[in-house]
């Protein structure tokens, strides 16, 4: 379990070696912005989350259906501590930061997500985040109901027809079905933490996007497509070693012969003659 004295560097690293599914997702979520509010005190937010689940043990234990409870932790998240999705300023960095987010009550779809499961597992209901691409989503269940749960838009349940279902052709269908399946945990901080690299990146701030690339492949050390982005990040960086320690890396993790591998093999080739 996550507390506030614990020093969110060394628990991200010890998250990513253990490998885990499912991790408390909302103490991670708040790790890693620590790690951009030094000196600023955890336990008010850690107070928060324990607010927030209680009410939502409060407010779904007695539902029955995966629909009544997504009901239920919607109207609280949003009627008694007013969480909504950004729509004035959804670039703003802020939105992706897990502190700036429980302070402001706004936030991306995703760092919003983050909350509905924090809630939604706190109330006793299986949660995750599916693989939806751009806006993120989420899925809820229990005793074999489930609904999908749109965090940005307070929590609006989600019918498949209304995400543009394609018509009923076998494969069209079921690449459609694999955009919508759950996640692991650290797949949804990956994807929080991405969009505070891109957002870096289109603003120029590169030294920005390292460091947030450095914190990724810490949480997720065995995804060699992290490594070689972070060896990228550091070339263009001028840190050489550090890319080409980066590219070793992707090169350990990324299966002979795969594309990925063999970028790996050209982006180290290449640096390697900078370096001679």
């Amino acid at each position: 379990m996550t507390s506030a004295t614990t020093d969110p560097a060394e628990y991200l690293r010890q998250l990513g070696e253990t490998g885990e599914a499912v991790v408390d997702i909302a103490g991670a979520a708040l790790m890693l912005s620590a790690l951009d509010h030094s000196g600023h005190s955890l336990m008010p937010y850690f107070d928060h989350l324990g607010e927030v689940a209680e009410q939502a043990r409060g407010e779904a234990h007695m539902a029955v259906t995966a629909e009544a409870g997504a009901r239920a932790i919607a109207t609280m998240l949003t009627g008694r501590f007013g969480y909504d999705g950004d729509r004035l300023s959804y670039d703003d960095p802020q939105n992706a930061d897990f502190m700036a987010v429980i302070d402001r009550r706004r936030g991306l779809p995703v760092s919003l997500g983050i909350l509905y499961i924090h809630a939604a597992r706190a109330a006793g209901f299986d949660a995750a985040g599916l693989s939806s691409p751009g806006h993120f989503l989420l899925r809820i269940g229990r005793r074999g109901s489930e609904v999908l749960l749109d965090p940005f838009n307070g929590g609006a349940a989600i019918e498949h027809e209304s995400l543009g279902a394609p018509p009923s052709l076998q494969p069209t269908v079921d690449a459609f079905e694999a955009e919508l399946q759950p996640v692991c945990d650290i797949d949804v901080l990956l994807r929080l933490q991405n969009n505070i690299k891109l957002r870096a990146l289109q603003s120029g701030e590169r030294t920005r996007a390292l460091d947030v690339a450095k914190r990724m492949v810490l949480i997720a050390p065995s995804q060699p497509e992290l490594w070689i982005d972070l060896a990228r990040l550091n070339e263009s960086s001028g840190a050489l070693s550090a890319a080409q320690k980066a590219y070793d890396a992707c090169l350990a993790l990324a299966g002979a012969g795969s594309a990925l591998h063999n970028e790996a093999t050209l982006g180290l080739h290449a640096l390697k003659r900078q370096l001679n």
